[in-house]
């Protein structure tokens, strides 16, 4: 590819460009394709799978007590004799997959967290049957109490005492919350055109583009955690906050593509800023969090302040299922501006607002959020499927249920023993000590310049920057070796860096691709040698 192409195509996403890698891989003929481009996990969670099918099968046959007249129709769940007829039907079940999940998820639901088990088991079979509007439309009661329990476990696993209660509103994952936030952030006047947003950097790419959308016209100052200081963000940085004319801040934690979690120092270092700082919006993408030891969110240090977004598509192998949150505080700075601020924009929210409460600066901040994401016109048609908010909690009940974290401690080792595999059979080091404890291990950003220097020294890194650009590297890589990796810098981390996801291959691939990047900067070495020769 010529340097002119790789140039243009370095204005683009890096996952538009990684098509473009992609491309190239696939008409190597002699590997085949190894893409570690995108995080999606080559894992899937089955026990809580088994446990939703099998409660579909149970709502279709309550579904089938009623409206037995006309052939293949069924009716509303019946609720008397419910709880009888689901610990009948667990009993006969008993040694199907699923339904020992099941059976413990509504002893839980009812003896741990007090819940009435015939109300329970009726919103879990109409939530499988999806025969009505997702009622309440922001989640359904029992979902939020349990996914709120699950939430509390594993963003505050470093606070076993936090007690601190939140609102929850169910979304289409978090790439959805993102855009619900965004459009509520600016149409309840948090944001306006030209205001200042920090961004904690390197970061997830949208959250570089979304802001400079003619949607929104924001100005971004970035928070630069420091390679050199294994990714964390020096104080000085963090000092930026401080600024009143940056409106929010906005991180991916653990990040994405370092893979490492923000220490507590920088955590409580957030939090006071925000105690002094009142009015400064703070977004958190915690995705990541349950890949780490004792995860603790920024949302519960500074819950009044702080948005915290989560999604179970990772953890759970569950891309597909578009599942995620929109987390708020009960207690929480947006409702106090809300019911405080001018005149004018009082009457301007009251015309937004109007149709769907009597009370419009009473209306809490994540209400607005489940309006907002329907045009506020079609509120009464808002919320998530029931469908998928079931599996959400079965998926959330199975964690709660597993007290000794097997399932968590299987997930981190199989994403640890492929990080360990990028490192095995090549001299180099990773960036970040496999030991440091904020290590999430989902992603690897290989730095190629240290590497290049490393092998062959600062003379040669000049003569390959001066006639390569950085992208050329992962344009060879798929060209030569049928190995697909992201640009680092699409990331807004340094140049000379790719990214590679440790969720979606197994070890032996991770093999191949180190032993590809090693043999690509030897090949560029010999292209030196020739220069020079």
């Amino acid at each position: 590819m010529k340097r002119e192409q790789e140039k243009a195509l370095e204005t683009l996403s890096p996952f538009e460009v990684k098509n473009t890698l992609m491309a190239l891989a696939e008409r190597n003929h002699d590997h085949a394709m190894i893409n570690a481009g995108r995080g999606n996990p080559n894992w899937v969670a089955t026990t809580p799978r088994h446990a939703f099918f099998q409660l579909g099968l149970f709502a279709l046959e309550e579904s089938e007590r009623s409206f037995s007249d006309y052939d293949q129709f069924g009716g509303i769940c019946l609720t008397d004799g419910l709880s009888e007829r689901f610990d009948a039907w667990c009993q006969k079940n008993q040694s199907t997959r699923g339904a020992e999940l099941l059976r413990q998820s509504v002893e839980y639901a009812t003896h741990s967290l007090n819940m009435n088990k015939t109300a329970f088991l009726q919103e879990w079979v109409d939530g499988m049957l999806a025969d009505n509007y997702p009622v309440p439309d922001r989640m359904l009661k029992h979902s939020e109490a349990i996914v709120h329990k699950y939430i509390l476990q594993e963003m505050a696993a470093g606070l076993p005492s936090c007690t601190e209660e939140f609102d929850i509103f169910a979304v289409e994952g978090g790439t959805a919350a993102m855009v619900y936030i965004f459009n509520s952030l600016k149409s309840n006047g948090f944001l306006k055109a030209g205001d200042k947003i920090a961004i904690g950097s390197p970061i997830f790419t949208p959250y570089l583009e979304m802001p400079e959308l003619e949607d929104y016209q924001l100005e971004i100052v970035e928070i630069m955690a420091s390679e050199d200081e294994n990714w964390q963000i020096p104080q000085t940085e963090l000092d930026k906050l401080y600024d009143p004319e940056i409106k929010a801040f906005f991180l991916v934690n653990p990040s994405n593509p370092p893979s490492v979690k923000l220490s507590q120092e920088s955590l409580e270092k957030i939090a006071e800023i925000s105690k002094q700082r009142p009015d400064l919006i703070l977004l958190t993408d915690d995705v990541y969090g349950t890949f780490t030891d004792e995860f603790v969110s920024l949302s519960m240090l500074a819950p009044k302040s702080t948005i915290l977004v989560y999604s179970f598509s990772k953890y759970f192998g569950a891309t597909g299922w578009r599942l995620g949150v929109i987390v708020l505080g009960k207690d929480n700075n947006f409702d106090l501006a809300l019911r405080n601020t001018s005149e004018s924009e009082k009457l301007r929210l009251q015309e937004r607002y109007h149709g769907i409460t009597l009370d419009v600066p009473n209306l809490k901040f994540i209400d607005r959020l489940v309006a907002d994401s329907r045009a506020v016109a079609l509120n009464h048609t808002a919320g998530l499927s029931t469908p998928q908010q079931i599996q959400m909690v079965l998926f959330s009940l199975f964690c709660l249920l597993d007290t000794e974290d097997n399932y968590k401690n299987t997930a981190k080792s199989i994403i640890k023993e492929r990080y360990d595999a990028v490192f095995e059979n090549t001299k180099h080091k990773p960036i970040i000590s496999p030991d440091n404890h904020n290590n999430a291990f989902y992603y690897v950003e290989i730095d190629i310049k240290k590497d290049v220097i490393q092998d062959y020294g600062n003379e040669f890194f000049a003569w390959l920057e001066q006639g390569f650009e950085p992208l050329d590297f992962l344009v060879r890589l798929a060209e030569n070796y049928g190995i697909v990796s992201m640009d680092g810098t699409g990331f807004d981390a340094p140049e000379w860096t790719l990214r590679l996801s440790l969720a979606n291959l197994n070890v032996p691939e991770y093999h191949d691709i180190r032993i590809g990047i090693d043999r690509q900067i030897k090949e560029y070495y010999a292209m030196y040698q020739a220069a020079h020769s």
